[in-house]
């Protein structure tokens, strides 16, 4: 299976709006369409700070992690989430430790995420054709 980047890279190399959906459904996993949805959906805030937080990221070939598996911490960074019980340094930690456990090139794209950045070469109509009902907006 992919990595989450290495999905959102073919998209954004592709020029035809079938193409993009036929991709993000045969890549279909729980990691991308949070990313997707953390990233576009108004109804979703994040509870640590925008931008790049001080963390190393780690070397592509050796990650001890993915984010198929650890997209299962962002439970601790968005609003609503167990990180709210937290104080703010271990909620940031949690953020530290999740980039610093994936390739640098995920990481990269949770931090855009965080900071409401969508990937480049996705847009929502793209979205809400291969994942219906997953972005929602807020009133």
């Amino acid at each position: 299976m992919k990595l989450v980047y290495e999905v959102l890279k073919d998209v954004k190399n592709r020029n035809l709006k079938a193409d993009k959906i036929k991709i993000l459904q045969e890549n279909e996993s729980w990691a991308l369409k949070d990313i997707l949805r953390g990233s576009m959906d108004s109804t979703i805030t994040w509870n640590v700070p925008d931008g790049e937080p001080p963390y190393t990221p780690n070397e592509a070939q050796s990650v001890p992690s993915n984010l198929l598996k650890k997209h299962k911490d962002f439970r601790f960074i968005v609003k609503g989430g167990e990180g709210d019980k937290m104080r703010a340094y271990e909620r940031e930690s949690k953020y530290v430790q999740l980039l610093e456990s994936i390739h640098p090139e995920d990481a990269k794209l949770v931090i855009d995420m965080v900071s409401k950045k969508k990937p480049p070469g996705i847009s929502k109509p793209v979205v809400d054709e291969a994942f219906p009902g997953l972005i929602r907006e807020s009133n």
